[in-house]
């Protein structure tokens, strides 16, 4: 496996009763078997779309469509929400941050939200001529979306580009469709979401692969490690075994037994910055149902030690944490002898900044487990394709076993349709006014 979980400091037997017993673990490992029976034998049968999605013989083309978008344009914004959004930045991540990126690609900006004052100083930034444009809906009928391509439509053709068919892409499940009618009107080419994967589960078709291809990713070592976990979930026969179903236990089974209700994501690699985000929607939209589910909440080490540290260990006692590390230590530069000769600097010397980053994560783990919260860790050697497939399916796999503990569909998001229909009917009520 591409990583390592440890749970042995969510257990009673390490930190005290903040932690499940070696019984209470076992009962809900016996629970989840029918799952993972189910989780297996839909995968064999082939009719688990998104287990099925790290299989799917399309690299060849995307890769073929993401080098000519990679050659004609030097920025591409990337239109999109929630699970067609998070999955693409979180694969980019890997080649871009705010200090650069792959140079021999574009540059992916993902207009996720609809704020008019962001969204207008982004279309009037870049040279349209070199800008591609991206828009990502399974729907089509993503109201955020759908006004997006449809305001930057019109931007492309005030300034000349009666053709703007060549600078347009889309993504969409088949069928009619607000977004496939633009598209089609326009002639503008639009690719196939799969209707069996849902937004948040998708990362690994082409809604995520696409724009990772673009920024210059390796598609397939990606899905090489997410298909690692799903071969070793369907052949594995002890769920003690299973790092997803551990997981889940751990998370539900705390919650249920302990009053935890706050999950903690809490990686030490900037790269993995929205990789966190990208869990908190997959966590909070699949469980939070029936007035069950824990809350999801992102922070990035070492920053959140210096902000919200402090109220995780001396606040309420509600949280589990989730660290993700990697072996930082000797990486980057060193601290030389002669800088650290005064008084109180002499620990610095020979140091790198990996040295520190490593020390601090090892320090923060061990002193929230002295305080008895419950606290799992899991190891990568390093972020790059394959350990982040990896990550990604372990997540994906862990949040469909706590659905199973909590009895709740992990699939649907029922509550949110209703701001949905209100907000048509307010634009309605303009458009009548």
């Amino acid at each position: 496996m591409l990583y390592e979980q440890d749970i042995s400091g969510c257990l009673s037997e390490t930190i005290g009763p903040g932690g499940l017993s070696g019984a209470e673990l076992e009962a809900l490992l016996e629970d989840l078997k029918p799952t993972h029976l189910k989780l297996r034998n839909d995968y064999q049968r082939g009719s688990s779309a998104f287990l099925q999605s790290p299989e799917q013989q399309d690299i060849d083309e995307l890769q073929s469509l993401s080098v000519e978008w990679r050659e004609r344009f030097e920025t591409i914004l990337v239109l999109g929400v929630g699970g067609s959004s998070l999955g693409g930045k979180t694969l980019c991540a890997l080649t871009q941050d705010q200090f650069g990126k792959d140079p021999d690609g574009p540059r992916l900006i993902f207009m996720e939200n609809i704020d008019p004052h962001t969204f207008g100083r982004a279309l009037n930034s870049f040279r349209l001529d070199k800008t591609g444009v991206l828009a990502i809906s399974k729907s089509g009928e993503t109201i955020e979306t759908v006004i997006q391509v449809l305001l930057c439509i019109s931007v492309w053709k005030k300034f000349g580009f009666e053709n703007v068919s060549a600078n347009f892409l889309a993504i969409s499940q088949p069928g009619k469709n607000s977004l496939r009618l633009i598209c089609e009107r326009e002639g503008i080419r639009i690719l196939d979401h799969d209707p069996e994967i849902g937004g948040r589960y998708s990362v690994l078709s082409l809604v995520g692969v696409l724009p990772g291809l673009m920024a210059g990713i390796d598609g397939r070592k990606l899905r090489e490690g997410a298909n690692e976990v799903t071969q070793q979930l369907t052949q594995c026969d002890d769920l003690r075994r299973s790092a997803p179903a551990l997981g889940a236990a751990i998370s539900i089974g705390l919650a249920s037994s302990r009053g935890i209700s706050q999950n903690i994501l809490f990686p030490y690699s900037d790269r993995l910055v929205s990789f966190s985000r990208w869990y908190c929607q997959l966590w909070a939209e699949s469980l939070g149902k029936k007035g069950l589910g824990t809350t999801p909440i992102d922070a990035l080490g070492v920053v959140d030690q210096h902000s919200k540290l402090q109220l995780y260990l001396d606040g309420p006692k509600d949280k589990f944490f989730t660290f993700i590390g990697t072996n930082q230590a000797g990486m980057g530069d060193r601290v030389e002898d002669n800088f650290t000769r005064e008084e109180g600097l002499q620990y610095l010397s020979g140091r790198t900044i990996g040295d520190l980053f490593d020390a601090e994560e090892h320090a923060t783990v061990q002193t929230l487990m002295n305080a008895g919260l419950p606290t799992r860790t899991i190891k990568i050697q390093t972020v790059d394709e394959g350990s982040l497939g990896s990550l990604i399916m372990h997540f994906m796999l862990e949040t469909i076993f706590a659905a199973a503990l909590l009895d709740v569909n992990p699939f649907d998001q029922p509550a949110v349709e209703g701001g949905k229909r209100l907000t048509r009917e307010f634009l309605e009520r303009l458009k009548s006014g």
